[in-house]
């Protein structure tokens, strides 16, 4: 079995979770819109959203289950640097009306050029971002 069986798998998860959602809703699979709309007003897009946050969380418990543990993984850097990335993140996929799920994965597949656009800007910015923190040794 091939080591990049979980990565080919998980892709194919994704990919089938965003076609069921276009399919079914109409909607892309942008997961900051679908969270930002867990905490916004109760509407009819309430439960759709709140049901793919809820799937979201229980994937890696449901891992865990299926697989006996976690996978093993080594993150660099400590939890003040770990949350100031995850709120820059956060604020990007704001300001970039977007995030990497919306725009990298549902945008592209629509041709999106808007989508093309900030997923370049994306890949270029996590590239640059990785050869800084190198040269500071984070």
């Amino acid at each position: 079995m091939s080591i990049y069986w979980p990565q080919l798998a998980g892709g194919a998860l994704i990919g089938l979770s965003v076609a069921l959602l276009m399919l079914l809703n109409g909607r892309t699979a942008g997961i900051s819109g679908l969270l930002a709309g867990v905490f916004r007003k109760l509407d009819e897009r309430f439960l759709v959203n709140a049901l793919f946050v809820a799937g979201l969380i229980l994937g890696p418990v449901i891992y865990r289950a299926v697989f006996g543990g976690w996978p093993e993984i080594h993150i660099q850097g400590g939890v003040v640097l770990l949350a100031i990335a995850g709120l820059l993140v956060g604020f990007g996929s704001r300001l970039g009306s977007g995030c990497t799920s919306g725009h990298g994965v549902a945008g592209m597949a629509r041709l999106s050029p808007r989508s093309i656009a900030a997923t370049l800007t994306f890949m270029a910015t996590a590239i640059l971002t990785v050869f800084v923190m190198g040269l500071f040794g984070l």
